[in-house]
């Protein structure tokens, strides 16, 4: 990894990303809970509740698809120096099979960062352990001014 990048967030700024998360408006909504964070992996965990359902009674591709999102963007942002962030610049999503039950975990972890870019991947599992989809995603790294 790039020392320009990384080394990643000490404990207090992952402490301090771990609280973004928890009040971020989205995540509540999605009702996304940030399980673990740092050093390359993210790890989160959804309880499906009726709006995230489709139509047919399957949880919606969008749902697995935030989860995924945000799996790997954390994973990469923990190896992130203080003072960068990153956006999300391509997500590639497969579908494996569909989601029922309660409850979705979505892991991510960081694969490559450089200076401008990212690159990582994401399973997304239901309650039982059953990989519902795999994805990779490719993020701009970017200076953040006043970010931690």
């Amino acid at each position: 990894m790039d020392d320009e990048v990384g080394p990643g967030l000490d404990r207090r700024h992952l402490e301090d990303l771990t609280e973004r998360v928890r009040r971020s408006p989205f995540h509540q909504w999605a009702g996304l809970e940030l399980l673990s964070v740092g050093e390359g992996t993210a790890e989160l965990s959804m309880e499906l509740q009726p709006h995230h359902f489709n139509p047919q009674g399957i949880v919606h591709g969008g749902i697995i698809t935030a989860i995924a999102d945000t799996s790997i963007g954390l994973a990469l942002r923990s190896n992130l120096r203080p003072g960068l962030t990153h956006r999300t610049a391509q997500l590639n999503v497969h579908f494996l099979a569909k989601g029922e039950g309660n409850l979705l975990v979505g892991r991510g972890r960081s694969l490559h960062l450089g200076q401008r870019m990212g690159y990582g991947e994401a399973e997304v599992l239901d309650g039982e352990g059953r990989l519902l989809a795999r994805a990779t995603g490719t993020f701009i790294v970017l200076p953040a001014p006043g970010a931690f």
